[in-house]
């Protein structure tokens, strides 16, 4: 088999490849970091397809504080 063809063929599996995402969620940003390069070390570079990255604050409750929540999705192919 050429190498075009076997080139041809690993991109098509990749692309019938199905897509997936893990979410995180933390309340502080370097759990939320620690957790996401623990996974990212585990997945194949060429399966990534793209993260997300969100953060949201809250007011407490009859406090001045604020809640945070820093949270990531990775979107990736199986």
């Amino acid at each position: 088999m050429s190498w075009l063809l076997k080139l041809v063929k690993k991109e098509i599996e990749r692309e019938r490849a199905l897509i997936q995402v893990k979410v995180f969620d933390q309340e502080h940003e370097k759990d939320l970091e620690y957790d996401m390069n623990r996974f990212l070390e585990r997945l194949d570079e060429n399966k990534l397809v793209d993260i997300k990255y969100n953060v949201a604050a809250m007011p407490e409750d009859d406090e001045e504080e604020q809640i945070y929540c820093f949270s990531a999705m990775v979107i990736y192919r199986a």
